[in-house]
């Protein structure tokens, strides 16, 4: 395990800025702005910032008062945020991002979660750890990040959330290593493939087709991506408009921008630099081409296994009217159930408050007793304690069942 340190080469910021400066942008299709995409006028005003105003080594910086390494796992190098809690029995916790996201939507859980030990990698294939040696797959990274939190961290048990296909990954986890995950929470819940869906309750029935329509004009970046990506990456990894216009379209399209009657504009929502964050993340790194990986390997895919560790469950707006008994065909010690007023696709991002205390009171929930394998003190590893209920109390979940 080596310390790891951001620091993106001067001759790369030039080289950016100079591209930005040629942006060739094309001519607008007339209808409803962001219809048809990324407006024009929006992207040339993002253009412009990122050339003149945006600061990266400020991001940089940022970035960099997060302790980060790299570790050597199955002959590819996995990079990860590692924050140690001072609480004598923080439980360690794996946190997984998903795509367009990178582990930087993350870090905002960091401050809020100071109770727990902290690991967030960046997946396989994702900014600065290594592309994948095979398959991309749910349970080949799952087992990729035991190795990590058991083999170089030394953690015997430990606890485990993640979103979109980090939720995956953080699935096969807890199907994979019942012995080792304490508990999962999940705010991207699964859904039965097809053949698994017989006998649906209304409930269920409803919130299928809901999903379904709401998904039916937003599916064609995936079919794209797991068809022809090296087609579509050979254009992003050349053009950081193209890459920024990829990428923002989902965090506008897939975020909770609801203010009582009106929407937030993508601006109101995440700041620029957020944004700006994550899309230079790609560029520098040149992974956007790899990060595709887990949508052209989904042939390969395992068949997902139910998953019997404590589980809590906070559903979102991304999966409104998703019913408890949906979730009862995949996980089958459910602790509890929530349902969260605010937080789209990227919810630690939008809402890392509100999903931290969720998490927090889940694991305070049924990890009460010291845990008889815990390590000596020195060796980092089981943990059963969560702290001091004064501790939670100061942030309050929403209403659970």
């Amino acid at each position: 395990m080596k310390s790891f340190h951001i620091s993106v080469p001067e001759s790369d910021l030039v080289d950016l800025r100079e591209r930005l400066l040629r942006t060739r942008l094309p001519e607008a299709t007339p209808g409803t702005e962001w219809a048809a995409g990324v407006p024009q006028s929006y992207l040339q005003n993002l253009v412009t910032y990122w050339e003149a105003e945006f600061d990266w080594r400020a991001q940089e910086r940022w970035l960099n008062s997060f302790p980060q390494f790299t570790a050597d796992i199955d002959s590819q190098s996995v990079h990860f945020v590692h924050v140690k809690s001072s609480h004598p029995h923080a439980v360690p916790l794996v946190i997984s991002h998903g795509w367009p996201y990178s582990f930087a939507e993350m870090l905002p859980l960091v401050t809020h979660l100071s109770d727990f030990d902290l690991v967030i990698p960046s997946l396989p294939g994702f900014v600065f750890s290594d592309a994948p040696t095979g398959f991309f797959t749910d349970t080949s990274t799952a087992r990729t990040i035991h190795k990590l939190m058991t083999d170089v961290l030394g953690y015997a048990r430990y606890g485990t959330y993640g979103e979109d296909i980090g939720a995956s990954v953080s699935h096969s986890l807890a199907s994979l290593f019942p012995d080792s995950v304490l508990g999962i929470f999940v705010t991207h819940p699964a859904v039965p493939p097809v053949d698994d869906r017989k006998d649906l309750s209304a409930a269920e029935d409803a919130f299928i087709a809901w999903l379904d329509a709401e998904w039916e004009d937003e599916t064609a970046y995936a079919h794209l991506q797991s068809t022809r990506p090296d087609t579509v990456a050979a254009a992003l990894n050349d053009s950081p408009a193209g890459l920024a216009a990829w990428i923002l379209e989902k965090f506008r399209s897939w975020s909770d921008r609801r203010s009582g009657p009106t929407e937030l504009t993508l601006d109101e929502k995440f700041s620029r630099d957020d944004l700006l964050r994550t899309i230079s993340l790609y560029w520098f790194t040149q992974s956007i081409g790899s990060s595709f990986r887990s949508y052209y390997h989904l042939r390969h895919r395992e068949k997902r296994g139910a998953v019997h560790v404590p589980t809590g469950i906070a559903v979102g707006t991304g999966d409104l009217g998703y019913p408890r008994e949906l979730a009862q065909r995949t996980y089958t010690d459910i602790r509890s159930f929530a349902v969260l007023p605010h937080g789209g696709h990227f919810t630690a991002k939008e809402e890392p408050e509100l999903v931290s205390a969720n998490i927090r009171a889940f694991f305070q929930g049924f990890l009460t007793e010291p845990d008889p394998t815990r390590p000596p003190d020195g060796a980092r590893g089981a943990y059963s304690e969560v702290g001091e209920a004064s501790e939670f109390e100061r942030s309050r979940p929403c209403v659970t069942e």
